[in-house]
């Protein structure tokens, strides 16, 4: 479902210059703020998430001081996808 978001008053240097970047992408105005309003919502999902584990890791939830290296939990995880055999893409 969509809905239509009006923005009054908008400075026309400001509508000027948001048409000139849409213009430079081959966009109309409209689907170049549709795409700003697209990522600015990705952003601020992003944040809530962050926000999130910054909680949890500050309530003392995560890895202990006796967790495994992830370098050594990549490996385990690649040797036994290569079904033993050391990951070729490997540097060592």
């Amino acid at each position: 479902m969509t809905v239509t978001i009006t923005i009054r008053d908008v400075p026309e240097d400001v509508r000027d210059a948001l048409s000139e970047d849409a213009r430079r992408q081959g966009q109309s105005l409209q689907a170049f703020l549709l795409g700003m309003l697209t990522r600015q919502a990705r952003f601020a999902r992003n944040r809530r998430i962050l926000a999130a584990v910054e909680r949890e890791l500050a309530g003392g939830d995560g890895a202990g001081p006796d967790a495994p290296d992830a370098a050594q939990v990549l490996a385990a995880a690649r040797a036994q996808r290569n079904g033993g055999r050391p990951d070729s893409d490997s540097a060592g």
